[in-house]
């Protein structure tokens, strides 16, 4: 049998952008016909008013090279998830819960066809795949402006601390990617005259995502503050400086404040951070961790 063709792109979008916008009411009440009465034209209508945002957030990855047909396909799937294991009484909104679900279909479907690193999508492939370079042009920068210099290997040591995965992770995924590397001037097969830097998204949030979460940052700020009480002044110094800093300290800086190792003090940082998850998952669910982390 024949699979059936995708829908052209551009129908897809218009669909979602003429959807209704739900306020909280309909959204709550929509979401607990399906979740008690496993009403479907409750869920066909909650998952379509909020096809605009999956599409938004699907444009963000085009730039890996897969089609945005199927990048919109794997976002309906998560918004489909997150439908389907949505608690509408936790007091947040449908679409705060359902960004997490969404980014995370799109970045496994993208890892898997991503042609040298199949080999696997656990959290810390994704976490290096999606954010090593814009970490290590974090920490080039940060290195210039203080008029040093760093080895290669002394920045896949700070990468890997940075974002707090195995120093051979970082190793194995810098030597993936070496290989994909092409010129952004390059022309597309098929394109007359078109740059593939034509068809970089912007990494900004869109308008759409900009007023969906608006409505419930407040919310999780309030869960994040109490999660906060759970550490003590050590902790929240370490995590103060470290997380909520407009310029984050460094480890190194932080150490000889407090006359630890700079090993100590990632290791309280973690321990911190731990313990706050910790609060998150007893008070409010374990769904609260992943959305605080959206953040």
């Amino acid at each position: 049998m024949t699979a059936a063709p995708h829908p052209a792109v551009g129908d897809v979008a218009r669909r979602a952008m003429s959807a209704e916008l739900l306020d909280a009411e309909t959204e709550l009440a929509l979401a607990r016909r399906w979740r008690d009465e496993h009403d479907e034209a409750a869920l066909h209508r909650l998952v379509t008013a909020y096809m605009r945002l999956a599409i938004s957030m699907a444009a963000k990855y085009r730039r890996y090279g897969a089609p945005m047909s199927d990048l919109i396909q794997e976002a309906g799937v998560g918004l489909m998830k997150a439908a389907s294991k949505f608690d509408p009484d936790r007091g947040v909104r449908f679409s705060t819960y359902a960004v997490w679900w969404i980014k995370a279909s799109i970045q496994d479907y993208v890892m898997r066809n991503w042609s040298l690193v199949r080999t696997g999508s656990t959290s810390s492939q994704k976490a290096l795949f999606f954010n090593m370079r814009r970490v290590r042009a974090k920490i080039e920068t940060e290195l210039a402006n203080d008029g040093a210099e760093a080895t290669p290997a002394d920045l896949r040591r700070e990468i890997a601390e940075e974002l707090g995965v195995p120093l051979r992770d970082v190793e194995m995924m810098e030597a993936r990617l070496a290989g994909s590397d092409f010129s952004l001037n390059a022309q597309q097969a098929g394109e007359e005259g078109r740059e593939w830097v034509e068809t970089l998204e912007d990494d900004g949030p869109q308008p759409d995502e900009i007023v969906s979460r608006r409505s419930d940052i407040g919310t999780v700020r309030g869960w994040l503050t109490d999660a906060f009480t759970a550490l003590t002044p050590r902790e929240k110094m370490i995590i103060a400086a470290r997380k909520l800093s407009d310029e984050p300290e460094t480890l190194e800086s932080l150490g000889q404040k407090l006359g630890l190792s700079k090993e100590r003090v990632r290791q309280l940082e973690a321990q911190a951070l731990r313990k706050m998850r910790t609060r998150l998952e007893t008070v409010h669910g374990p769904a609260v961790t992943e959305l605080a982390n959206t953040l």
